[in-house]
């Protein structure tokens, strides 16, 4: 005789709506954006555009930090391992933050913290000037690195790639992306770095890679 055992095994499939819809909302964001901040420019236009051509510094950046907090926080929450349980035992009527909403808010605390103590670093050496300057060259730059991470979390979500492959390439991407932006910064032709050279080396110690250090030790260690 053979005996046979069956195991009734529920299995929650994974609805990934949330994701897309907050993709098509950032889109949707940008084509406004495009079109009315910017005079109905298409993504090269805007890319390129001089900054004696764009009127709009602020909100440009406004829009693309947020757009751009939204896009990060999609991908990089899927492999955040744990929500620290100081944070976790902390709730508001039932309500606890899960790994996306940590996410989120720890980016949102970083780059504003960042973006301020930057303004301040700037006001306090003299060089108010080129802080409008930083703006315009910054947004350009997450504005293009927000796109990609669109694009990586469609694959993410809506293709069937082996999640340890696409970790690692991520992890390849945003370094690569911190370096690049360390010599974009560095060498751009509108001089957005303090003029002085060891001013220049103190904004990219403790305004760049200790940030993305510290960063990096409370999301994943």
């Amino acid at each position: 005789m053979v005996s046979t055992t069956f195991i009734n095994i529920i299995r929650n499939t994974e609805n990934y709506d949330w994701a897309i819809a907050t993709i098509v909302f950032c889109i949707f964001i940008y084509i406004i954006m495009l079109q009315s901040l910017n005079r109905e420019s298409s993504i090269k236009d805007f890319i390129l555009q001089l900054p004696s051509e764009s009127a709009n510094v602020l909100g440009n950046w406004l829009i693309v930090s947020s757009v751009f907090l939204f896009s990060i926080t999609i991908v990089i929450s899927q492999f955040v391992p744990i929500v620290p349980k100081t944070i976790s035992e902390y709730q508001i009527l039932g309500w606890e933050l899960n790994k996306w909403g940590f996410t989120f808010l720890t980016f949102v605390i970083y780059y504003f913290s960042k973006s301020l103590f930057t303004f301040i670093f700037y006001m306090s050496i003299g060089e108010e000037k080129k802080w409008n300057s930083l703006q315009f060259v910054a947004t350009k730059f997450y504005f293009i690195l927000s796109i990609i991470l669109m694009l990586l979390a469609i694959a993410l979500f809506y293709f069937n790639i082996n999640t340890q492959l696409i970790l690692w390439y991520l992890w390849v991407f945003l370094g690569f992306a911190f370096v690049f932006k360390l010599f974009f910064y560095s060498f751009n032709k509108n001089a957005i770095l303090p003029s002085k050279w060891y001013y220049k080396i103190l904004y990219i110690c403790t305004l760049q890679i200790i940030p993305f250090v510290v960063l990096w030790k409370l999301l994943f260690i």
